[in-house]
């Protein structure tokens, strides 16, 4: 059973955080906020992402700030156009792969 704080904030131990993960994020992207505690102490936060309120730009610098994203060394090249392929081949060479043929 999760507890809550005053502020509505829930928090959960790490082996129920661990078997209902899914239902935590569902929860976070619906607004709430979860604080993951290991024997009593929190250690990790679960918040929703504000997606409209930065710029993709904004996010990129923030996770190149944090040491999260290393910004490219040089400018992208354009890439070749893909090779024209018969019509389904690609799936079956997936499957081929993933049948181990």
């Amino acid at each position: 059973m999760a507890k809550k704080t005053n502020d509505g904030t829930r928090i959960a131990g790490v082996r129920q955080a661990k078997a209902q993960f899914s239902a935590l994020v569902h929860d976070a992207s619906n607004g709430r906020e979860w604080v993951i505690s290991e024997r009593g102490v929190p250690v990790a936060r679960l918040v929703p992402i504000e997606r409209d309120a930065l710029s993709l730009k904004e996010r990129l610098r923030r996770l190149e700030a944090a040491g999260d994203l290393a910004p490219s060394r040089r400018d992208a090249r354009p890439l070749p156009p893909p090779l024209p392929l018969e019509d389904g081949l690609a799936q079956r060479l997936l499957q081929r792969d993933r049948d181990g043929r």
